[in-house]
């Protein structure tokens, strides 16, 4: 449910709810010794194929592309994928926050209401979380919720969301339209001209008469760590010893960010527990030199329904660190780590669940997420885009409990009545 993000450290873990990623280049290649008989179907059918097919021109990148996503895909896990090379490269463009497209964040929604399936299909449909500020989806009237049946006039059918995300994406100034269904309504054709897109991922001002110092943040790119920096330190300079982190609609990112992020209000210890396949249990510890790590500082850090993953990371320490409350509604719930490993030639990429990570107390929150210690209770008009606390009852509540409206707080951040 995001945009794209690729790490471009080798080996690096990543989380963004199903598009998080660390990268590293196949260290053995080509069948194992031993495994030959395991082998043998695939070869069998990929020399009949080849041989005999009488059927057209056989394109063996294809055929070779099709077994891998075939695997992938039999895992039935919607957080392991695999892409083509244009695809892949069209992911690493967006590292920067930058790339060419529409500007909407998407993800997928079932029948259900359940978010994160896969295929897409009649029981599985193309989500728009988001249109971003000011980007070509928002000109163009997409609304968050909105569901995408076709681009182009093609079928999503049988598409993964990273394959539908790399259709919407296209050169600057070239078109897209996009089959919408917007509840009871008849479906919508949108016309959308494509266009060079800055992702914003962080944004701070004051609120209370200068009192509280707010920060939100959008993703976690390689740069949002030391822009959240620098927003903190701005606040702390000014004297605001109350803060505000808001997380809600942020699908995570790179685990770097989220590390130096989080550090940022703890000064030590456990961040995040790593959990690989084994069983074996890893800790991530902070980092030094926080800028907001002083006790006197407090801090309310606001969630919802699409803060995933890297949010969760670091909301999740957060709370059980006892560094802040957290206000709003229950998180995502993304538990799992992926790593994309690339293949040999023009194979392309895919993208495979290696780990869960924990919280510092243990927690798995996959399918389940955070839940708050205070919790908003928000209409579908009501969010984190409005510039006036009165009109976001989260970010209301926030103000009121940093200033001790209706809450107290022990030494642990636990709300009493």
């Amino acid at each position: 449910m995001a945009v794209a993000v690729v790490a471009l450290l080798t080996g690096g873990a990543l989380f963004l709810s199903g598009y998080s990623m660390g990268r590293q280049a196949a260290s053995e290649p080509g069948t194992p010794v031993g495994r030959d008989e395991a082998f043998r179907p695939f070869w069998d059918t990929y020399h009949a194929i080849t041989e005999r097919y009488a059927g057209g021109e056989v394109d063996r990148e294809a055929l070779v592309q099709g077994a891998v996503k075939g695997m992938i895909e039999s895992l039935g896990d919607p957080y392991s994928s695999y892409l083509s090379l244009t695809q892949y490269r069209d992911s690493l463009q967006s590292i920067g926050g930058q790339f060419e497209g529409i500007g909407a964040q998407v993800s997928s929604r079932a029948v259900d209401g359940a978010e994160g399936c896969t295929p897409l299909g009649l029981s599985c449909r193309l989500l728009i979380v988001a249109p971003m500020d000011g980007s070509p989806a928002k000109a163009a009237d997409l609304r968050a919720g909105d569901l995408v049946l076709a681009i182009d006039g093609a079928s999503l059918d049988g598409l993964t969301v990273d394959e539908a995300r790399g259709r919407i994406r296209g050169p600057k100034g070239s078109l897209v339209t996009l089959t919408v269904r917007r509840g009871s309504q008849d479906d919508l054709a949108v016309r959308i001209t494509r266009d060079v897109i800055q992702q914003e991922e962080v944004g701070s001002r004051v609120l209370a008469d200068e009192r509280v110092g707010y920060v939100r943040l959008n993703g976690f790119s390689d740069r949002s760590a030391r822009e959240i920096r620098e927003a903190l330190a701005a606040h702390v300079e000014g004297g605001r010893t109350r803060l505000i982190l808001d997380l809600r609609g942020d699908p995570g990112g790179y685990v770097t960010a989220a590390r130096d992020i989080a550090s940022q209000f703890i000064a030590s210890g456990v961040i995040f527990w790593e959990q690989d396949a084994a069983g074996t249990q890893t800790p991530t510890d902070a980092l030094p030199g926080g800028v907001a790590t002083d006790p006197a500082i407090k801090v309310v850090c606001l969630i919802d329904g699409d803060s995933a993953s890297a949010s969760e990371i670091v909301a999740g320490a957060l709370q059980d660190r006892g560094r802040a409350l957290l206000v709003g509604q229950r998180s995502f719930g993304k538990g799992t780590v992926q790593q994309w490993q690339e293949l040999t030639g023009e194979g392309g990429a895919f993208r495979l669940t290696v780990a869960r990570w924990l919280t510092p107390d243990k927690r798995w929150i996959h399918g389940i997420g955070l839940e708050p210690d205070v919790t908003v209770a928000v209409s579908s008009g009501s969010g984190a885009s409005a510039a006036d606390p009165t009109a976001d009852p989260t970010l209301e509540r926030a103000v009121e409990v940093l200033l001790g409206e209706g809450l107290v707080f022990d030494r642990g951040w636990h709300a009493a009545a």
